[in-house]
């Protein structure tokens, strides 16, 4: 056993024991008697609750173990349940079920058992994590999965998911205990790699890990390798990697529990009407063979040709030497047989009604490949469409591929200028240069800047989310409760002391982590316990339906208020998104700028004019101003727009406007590191920094935060920007887009900016729609809200 851990394990039947000692007390008669009888067969064999160190003593008294024993591994579920007696973290597994016993033989006699993917120092690490949260009193969440990897009695890789009972471990200094302080934790968890001073907090051995723990095992090979299909599909340069293709077909190999299975690839050229090899190391195919290319009718049947490329449907063949020779030897099946295929599967890769190619998996056992397994297919199919589409337009668009590569989705305003770069790209690559996407910027523009808040948006989250989980818990304690009132049994009750203290914990704040952690906690306890009251008492099954029929397939978890926070969210920026993307078709008509907008809790935009992004037409600050006004205008439509339907919305937010004015010119250049523009040098670098930290900032002498709702904020420094936007608000209030209600403030200065000052303009709100007629056709803020509210 690895001594290299925080606490040195004593292995002790002690805890276990001590709930005997209680039967043999207070239990029925007939538990008294069991308890007794249990207590008397421990006797002679002291250590067994004083604890000792060494492993093997453990089949050295497996006889008295078997006697302890029954009721934890009981002879009755043996058969089914795959389990052992363990030690956390730790490569031990004694006493297994009959099950387990079983997988263990069939691996082979040099098998050992050894934990998946541990990195360095992660057992420790985990271990005290548990110090902390057991003996400390911390609430920490690092919970990990480990995994068994078992070899059948074919070879083929099987996986099996641990989930630990810790019911009969107890946790004790060894010695004077260390003091771990709240800034300790805090250290830690910043250095979640850093296992030297993980150690320095708590050194090797400072503990002892007094007990055992049950390690209850359950078969996860086809989640497993479906996971790795699609982590092995996602990955970058699969082509070119040594590993890609034996690493696919390992997975293959145990998603189908098949040691001789192979998988192969080629594409579907259309244009043609043929199918090409996929160049790429190890990358082979059934149907090819060696030939780089070859006519579809002519390398299928036509039933084959049929189903996969008119139907777009699974051809399985599960007995190749049957087909050969009813079809006499034909080309398809006869080349298959000669290359002692004996099954076969052929999944067309089709997105939506375009094949793309086809996936061959074959083996060369005959019906080891049938119209049964061939639906295991059907999980892993949506990966192998995505990773080939991806593929295609990767290789097709070469101009876009290059403009993507090296930047990003270009506005239409500048895509001229990505062109020019392209082409050049390109014809440099032809004549045998080392090209290199150079740098675009845009000299001399006049930035723009607006955003709409959604206000107290992180509040109403967190309230939304506190709500849902205050409901799943009380569904679960529920439930509980009632397994408890029928069989008594003190994990139940456990079980409910941690749903009330995570209740507890949120009940009046939402803390950063409740969420994380109060998901494993249902998914790694609760769940299992649910799935087993489920198949022993009608009356709890149907708590337990009622209870899952409230969870949302997604998230797993109760998503009622979530649901109607995200989608006020989503309506409420698809809407105003809408109205700002029609706008901007007008107004790139007016004269073309840069333009970008993106969703957070709200809608912000972006926007550069200037001589040099407008490539055939002369700028004039004509239609700077011109932009500026319609900026104004847009912003009351979409707030105007956003009132309109806001009844209508699950949740009742509220939102506010702000624009930033700067009187300045400035650089754009296309960060290619972080594929957007940006503004170049370290001057103009403060008009970021000023729209990073203008929606928080506070009106001068007050605590007061600029914005508003119900008014449009327009942020400036120069006197004459001041004058500039009062005449554009004059001449739209005469439009009915303000109201009377105009100030103007001096913001708080904000850190490496001072001197800005801004108008908030009362916004005028136009009647909603479905308004009873007869009412007022115009509102301000307060109006608007009572008239909502009738």
């Amino acid at each position: 056993m690895n001594q290299d851990f925080p606490a040195k394990f004593l292995i002790s039947f002690d805890k276990y024991l001590r709930f005997y000692d209680r039967l043999a007390e207070e239990g029925t008669p007939y538990q008294q008697e069991k308890a007794r009888r249990i207590l008397k067969a421990q006797a002679p064999y002291p250590e067994l609750r004083e604890g000792f160190t060494e492993v093997e003593k453990l089949e050295t008294h497996r006889e008295i173990l078997d006697v302890i024993l029954q009721d934890a591994f009981s002879e009755v579920l043996s058969h089914n349940e795959i389990k052992a007696l363990s030690l956390p973290y730790v490569d031990v597994l004694s006493h297994p079920s009959k099950r387990l016993q079983k997988i263990l033989e069939a691996a082979g006699k040099d098998f050992s058992p050894i934990l998946m993917s541990r990195t360095e120092g992660q057992d420790y690490i985990m271990t005290c994590t548990v110090i902390l949260n057991n003996f400390y009193g911390y609430k920490l969440d690092f919970s990990r999965p480990y995994f068994f990897e078992f070899p059948d009695a074919n070879g083929v890789k099987r996986h099996y998911r641990i989930l630990y009972n810790a019911d009969f471990m107890e946790i004790l200094p060894n010695g004077e205990a260390p003091e771990i302080s709240q800034d300790d934790v805090d250290e830690m968890l910043s250095r979640p790699e850093d296992l030297e001073y993980w150690k320095s907090i708590i050194p090797p051995e400072s503990f002892i890990i007094k007990g055992f723990v049950i390690a209850n095992m359950f078969d996860v090979t086809s989640e497993y390798s479906i996971s790795a299909i699609k982590s092995e599909l996602i990955a970058s340069d699969k082509r070119g990697s040594d590993k890609f293709m034996g690493e696919l077909q390992d997975t293959f190999r145990s998603f189908f529990r098949l040691n001789d299975l192979k998988v192969g690839f080629i594409t579907y050229n259309r244009k043609d009407g043929q199918f090409e090899k996929v160049y790429g190391k190890g990358m082979d195919s059934f149907i090819l063979g060696d030939a780089a290319a070859s006519k579809c009718n002519k390398c299928l049947c036509e039933k084959s040709y049929d189903r996969l490329l008119r139907q777009k449907a699974y051809y399985v063949i599960p007995d190749v030497e049957k087909y050969q020779k009813l079809s006499k030897g034909q080309g398809f099946y006869n080349n298959l047989y000669q290359q002692g295929i004996r099954s076969a599967i052929f999944a067309p890769i089709a997105d939506q009604e375009e094949v793309l190619g086809l996936l061959e998996v074959v083996s060369s056992e005959p019906n080891a490949l049938n119209g049964v397994n061939a639906t295991k297919l059907d999980d892993v199919m949506p990966f192998i469409v995505s990773a080939v589409v991806r593929s295609k337009i990767e290789e097709e668009n070469l101009i876009d591929a290059i403009i993507q590569h090296e930047c990003t989705t270009v506005h239409e305003s500048v895509l001229w200028r990505f062109q020019e770069e392209a082409k050049k790209f390109i014809i440099d690559q032809l004549e045998g240069n080392d090209p290199a996407f150079k740098e675009i910027a845009f000299q001399d523009v006049h930035p723009l800047y607006g955003q709409i808040d959604i206000r107290d948006s992180s509040r109403a989250r967190n309230s939304a989310i506190q709500r849902d989980l205050m409901i799943q818990l009380s569904r679960i304690r529920s439930v509980l409760e009632i397994a408890f009132e029928k069989t008594e049994l003190p994990i139940y009750e456990e079980l409910i002391y941690r749903v009330n203290n995570h209740m507890e914990d949120i009940k009046e704040v939402l803390h950063t982590n409740s969420e994380q952690a109060i998901f494993n906690f249902v998914q790694d306890e609760i769940l299992p316990v649910f799935e087993h009251l489920k198949g022993v008492d009608k009356q709890l099954g149907a708590e337990i339906l009622s209870y899952e029929a409230g969870i949302d397939m997604g998230t797993q978890s109760y998503y009622d208020h979530r649901r109607n926070y995200d989608e006020t969210v989503m309506r409420i920026n698809k809407s105003l998104a809408s109205v700002l993307d029609r706008r901007q078709e007008d107004a790139q008509k007016m004269f073309p700028h840069y333009f970008e907008r993106y969703k957070t809790d709200g809608v912000e935009h972006n926007m550069y004019i200037g001589d040099s992004i407008a490539a055939e037409r002369d700028f004039d600050p004509l239609y700077l101003s011109n932009l500026r006004l319609w900026q104004l205008q847009v912003m009351c439509e979409m707030e105007n727009a956003y009132y309109d339907f806001k009844a209508e919305l699950p949740v009742q937010l509220d939102v506010a406007s702000l624009i930033l004015v700067y009187n300045t010119s400035l650089s754009i250049r296309f960060r290619m590191d972080e594929k957007r523009f940006d503004v170049d040098g370290t001057y103009n670098a403060r008009y970021e920094v000023i729209k990073k930290r203008i929606d928080k900032s506070k009106i001068k002498g007050s605590d007061e935060r600029l914005t508003r709702s119900g008014k449009l904020v327009i942020v400036y420094s120069q006197k004459k920007d001041e004058l500039e936007y009062l005449r554009y608000i004059r001449f739209l209030k005469s439009k009915g887009y303000f109201t009377d209600d105009i100030e103007i403030v001096e913001l708080e200065g904000l850190q490496g900016v001072s001197g800005l000052k801004a108008i908030r303009a009362g916004i005028l709100y136009r009647k909603p729609s479905g308004n009873e007629e007869g009412s007022k056709e115009f509102y301000n803020y307060d109006d608007l809200m009572e008239e909502l509210q009738t």
